[in-house]
């Protein structure tokens, strides 16, 4: 009976992940077709004058979806296409509410998906007296002198087992680099610390001693 027990436990744990993840995606894929893709494609039935089947009106909207974010980074690639993108984004900034939404959501992309990303430089934080007990985070700011703040940086703190987290500032002698990839800093902290990622890259076990260093 404990044998049983243990490879319900075990198959649990393989088949729980995986199904979680498909679920997820499924998920965000429905949503996306309902919200965008069907009504795009909708919206191409009423100009070509035909009435297509609900799966051929999504795929033809997210086939324009992806035409249209290829097209765009091709014309951001261009000059003109810069100058264009420029004059649209200045133009948004202008807008009192709009520039509020817009200029987060703009600065959050990029740090994630930008080529000057704001989350690459993982850090140990000291936060108080004691220098065995520290705080793994991200470097997002450098240069603080716009508040006065010139020894000082700010470093983002995400919370375990949630997408929120917290920005500091401290102090630069404070800050210990963390020669890791971002990624990998991230999942771990995201985890709680219970991520096996460095372990199956380096079958062992990770350890705080070693600053999260990786091969």
């Amino acid at each position: 009976m404990k044998l049983l027990i243990r490879f319900f436990f075990q198959g649990l744990l393989v088949l729980l992940p995986a199904i979680i993840t498909i679920y997820l995606v499924w998920l965000i894929g429905h949503t996306l077709n309902d919200l965008i893709f069907s009504m795009i494609g909708h919206f191409l039935e009423s100009v070509i004058g035909l009435e297509l089947p609900g799966w051929l009106a999504s795929i033809l909207g997210f086939l324009l979806v992806i035409s249209l974010i290829t097209a765009t980074g091709i014309l951001a690639s261009m000059y003109l296409g810069r100058f264009m993108l420029e004059w649209f984004d200045q133009l948004l900034q202008r807008i009192p509410l709009v520039r509020l939404l817009y200029t987060s959501l703009s600065d959050l992309f990029k740090a994630f998906l930008g080529d000057h990303r704001g989350f690459d430089r993982p850090v140990l934080v000291q936060l108080t007296a004691d220098p065995g007990i520290r705080v793994a985070g991200f470097i997002t700011r450098d240069d603080l002198s716009m508040l006065g703040l010139n020894d000082d940086v700010a470093v983002y703190l995400p919370q375990s087992y949630n997408f929120a987290g917290n920005v500091l500032i401290v102090a630069a002698d404070r800050i210990t680099p963390i020669d890791a990839k971002a990624s990998q800093v991230t999942t771990f902290i995201v985890s709680g610390g219970v991520s096996t990622s460095s372990e199956r890259k380096n079958n062992g076990v990770l350890n705080p001693d070693d600053q999260l260093q990786t091969d």
